[in-house]
C-alpha cells in the first residue's frame, strides 16, 4: 500500500535526525551536477517526483545490520562514499531501498555542496575542486531546446562573483532553513518593478514545493528477513541499467559478511590498485570478480548464487590473502610499465593474480633474480594477449577464467604455466597464435593505441618501466605539417599519408619521460648523437631498437619507414610466434 510522505523539508529533516538511512545493501551516490539541477526543476514544474521504496527496520533487528548516511558535501576526490553511522538512534528506523539518488540530490542541493574537478587541472591539486552551491536564477528565463523552464546551476563563489547584469542567482539551501519572509524581503534591492516580481513568483516557486506541497509518497515494506528483503531489492534494481551487477551484488556481499566492511574493503582496495605506478582504472567489478576467482567460488560468474551465505563467509575469511595477491598482481603491472592509459584489458590481471595467490608469493616476487624468468614468462603471456585483435578478454570470459583457474590450480606449483594456458585458451577458441594479417596490423599501429605501448614493450625488452616511459615519436609530430611537409621538397599528394605514418609504430619508440621532455622537436640523427657521442655506443642503441638507418633531413623519412617496418615486422613474428616452453 503506497502512504503519503509529506513534504521535502519533512523528508530532509528525516535524514538529518537519521530517521531515514541507507542500509549496507544500497550502492553510493551516483548522479551528476546537471542530474540534480533537472530534478530540482522537474519538480517545480510539478512534473512526478516517484515513489520510494522504505523498509522499516524495528530496535532489536537494527544490530544485525550496517547502515550509511546520507552524502550531503559530495567531493569527487576526498568525500564521495556514503559515510557509516556508528550511533543510531533507538527507535524503529526508516531504510531506503529505492529513492536514495533522489534523496541525495535534495540532501546535496538543499543541504550541501558539490566539488568536482576543473578540467585540465591535476586530481592532486586542491584547487582543482572548489566547492560548489546549488542557485537558482530567480530572473532566469525557460530554455526551449532542453525543456527546462528554471536555470539551476552549481556555482563556486568565483562564478557568482562574475554573473552579468539581469541574473539574481539565489543560492537555493537558504530556501531549507531561512525564513521565507525574510528572504522575499531581500528582493525589494531589485530596482526593475518587472524583474522584483518576475524574482518574488519564482523564489516563491521554489519555497512551495520543498515547504508547503506533499509530494512524497512511500510504500513501506515491514518484514524484518534480511532475504526478503534482498529479493525485493534485487526486483526492483536488476531490471535497468542504472544499478550495475557489481553494485547488486556488492550490496549482498555487504549484507553478509560478518567481522568485515565489505563496502568499505572493496572501495578501499580499488583506490589503492589505482594509486599503483602511474595510476589504473580498475572498478569494483574487477575486484568483485578477483574474490570469486581467487577463493575459488562457482564459476567466477556474476550470479546471485554464487554470493550466497557459505560463499560470502569464504570470501571474508581469505579476503586478506586475496588483497595481498591482488595489490602484487598491479605492483607487477606497473612493473611491465602498464596503467590505465596502456592496459586494454582489466580482466588479464586475473589469472596472474591467481597464480600469485596459488603459490602465496609475497613482494619478493617483483625484484629477486630466482624470479626473473618466470616474471618475463608472465609478461610475454600477458602481452600476447592484450595484443589480440579478436579479444581474448571480452566475450565469454568467465568460462575462459573458469578454465584457466583449474589450469593454474594444477600447473601453478611448477612456475607460470604459459604454455598450458594458452592451450585451454585455444580449446576456447581464443588462440595467442598470431595470423599474416594481424602481423600486418600491429606494424601500423597508432600512436595512443591501447596496444601500443603492449607491443612495445615486448619488442624491445630490457627497460626498467619503474622509469615511467612514454611512447615516443622517433621523427616529431612537429615536423609534419602542411607547411613543413611541402617546404622540405614533398608533393601535396603526399601530405596526407606522411602525416598518417609518423603515427604509426615505425615511427615510435620507448623513451624515459624525463628524457623525452628535453627531445622536442629535434631531428633524430641530431639528436641521438647528443645522447651518445660515442659512435659504436649509438650505433649499438640504434639497432636495438631497430632502427638500420637514420636519415639527416626529413626527406628520407618514407625510406626509413618503409626499412623500419619491415624490421619491426620480422621482430614481431619471431616475438609474437615464439612459445617458451
Amino acid at each position: 500500500m503506497y502512504k503519503p510522505g509529506g513534504t521535502i523539508f519533512e523528508l530532509l529533516k528525516g535524514v538529518e535526525e537519521h530517521q531515514y538511512i541507507l542500509p549496507a545493501i544500497q550502492r553510493e551516490f551516483v548522479w551528476g551536477p546537471d542530474q540534480i539541477c533537472q530534478l530540482f526543476d522537474s519538480l517545480l514544474q510539478g512534473y512526478p517526483f516517484g515513489t520510494f521504496l522504505f523498509w522499516k527496520i524495528e530496535p532489536d533487528q537494527q544490530s544485525q545490520y550496517q547502515f550509511y548516511d546520507f552524502v550531503q558535501n559530495f567531493h569527487q576526490r576526498d568525500s564521495y562514499h556514503c559515510e557509516l553511522i556508528k550511533e543510531l538512534p533507538n527507535k524503529a528506523l526508516t531504510a531506503v531501498l529505492d529513492g536514495q539518488q533522489r534523496m541525495t540530490a535534495l540532501n546535496i542541493g538543499l543541504r550541501g555542496s558539490y566539488a568536482w574537478r576543473i578540467s585540465g587541472k591535476w586530481w592532486t591539486n586542491d584547487s582543482a575542486f572548489p566547492e560548489r552551491h546549488l542557485y537558482l536564477n530567480l530572473l532566469g528565463e525557460p530554455d526551449l531546446e532542453t525543456g527546462s523552464q528554471y536555470q539551476f546551476e552549481f556555482l563556486t563563489r568565483e562564478q557568482l562573483a562574475k554573473t552579468p547584469e539581469g541574473e539574481y542567482w539565489f543560492k537555493v539551501p537558504r530556501a531549507f532553513g531561512e525564513d521565507r519572509d525574510v528572504l522575499t524581503d531581500e528582493l525589494d534591492d531589485i530596482a526593475d518593478k518587472e524583474h522584483r516580481g518576475k524574482a518574488r513568483s519564482t523564489l516563491r516557486d521554489l519555497l512551495r514545493v520543498i515547504h508547503d506541497k506533499d509530494v512524497i509518497s512511500y510504500y513501506e515494506e515491514t518484514n524484518q528477513d534480511l532475504e526478503r528483503v534482498l529479493n525485493i531489492f534485487i526486483r526492483m534494481n536488476s531490471g535497468g541499467t542504472a544499478l550495475s551487477y557489481s553494485d547488486l551484488l556488492l550490496s549482498i556481499a555487504v549484507a553478509q559478511w560478518q567481522n568485515l566492511d565489505a563496502r568499505q574493503e572493496i572501495h578501499s582496495i580499488v583506490d589503492e590498485m589505482n594509486a599503483e605506478g602511474d595510476g589504473f582504472a580498475f572498478s569494483k567489478d574487477l575486484v568483485l570478480k578477483a574474490g570469486l576467482m581467487l577463493a575459488d567460488i562457482g564459476s567466477v560468474g556474476f550470479k546471485v548464487e554464487n554470493f550466497n551465505k557459505a560463499n560470502m563467509a569464504k570470501l571474508e575469511t581469505q579476503w586478506q590473502a586475496i588483497r595481498s595477491s591482488l595489490m602484487l598482481a598491479v605492483r607487477l603491472l606497473a612493473s611491465f610499465g602498464f596503467n590505465g592509459q596502456n592496459l586494454r584489458a582489466d580482466s588479464a590481471i586475473l589469472p596472474i593474480a591467481y597464480y600469485l595467490h596459488a603459490r602465496t608469493l609475497g613482494d619478493g616476487y617483483l625484484s629477486r633474480s630466482e624470479f626473473s624468468a618466470d616474471r618475463e614468462a608472465v609478461r610475454k603471456w600477458f602481452v600476447r594477449s592484450l595484443l589480440k585483435a579478436s579479444g581474448i578478454w571480452g566475450s565469454g570470459l568467465d568460462t575462459l577464467l573458469t578454465d584457466l583457474r583449474e589450469v593454474l590450480k594444477e600447473k601453478a606449483g611448477n612456475g607460470f604455466p604459459a604454455a598450458e594456458l594458452e592451450a585451454a585458451m585455444t580449446k576456447r577458441g581464443k588462440t595467442l597464435v598470431f595470423s599474416d594479417e594481424e602481423i600486418d596490423e600491429l606494424c601500423e599501429l597508432p600512436y595512443g593505441g591501447k596496444t601500443t605501448f603492449a607491443l612495445l614493450s615486448v619488442l624491445f625488452p630490457g627497460f626498467d618501466f619503474s622509469q615511467h616511459f612514454h611512447v615516443d615519436h622517433i621523427f616529431p609530430k612537429g615536423r609534419f605539417t602542411k607547411t613543413k611537409l611541402i617546404k622540405t621538397g614533398f608533393a601535396e599528394e603526399q601530405i596526407e599519408a606522411l602525416q598518417d605514418q609518423c603515427n604509426r609504430l615505425p615511427n615510435l619508440q620507448l623513451l624515459v619521460g624525463s628524457i623525452n621532455n628535453e627531445k622536442r622537436q629535434k631531428m633524430p640523427a641530431e639528436w641521438y648523437q647528443a645522447q651518445w657521442p660515442d659512435e659504436l655506443a649509438r650505433k649499438q642503441y640504434l639497432e636495438n631498437q631497430a632502427i638500420q638507418n637514420l636519415p639527416e633531413d626529413l626527406m628520407g623519412f618514407p625510406e626509413f619507414y618503409k626499412q623500419r617496418k619491415a624490421t619491426l615486422k620480422a621482430r614481431i613474428k619471431s616475438v609474437l610466434d615464439q612459445i617458451d616452453e
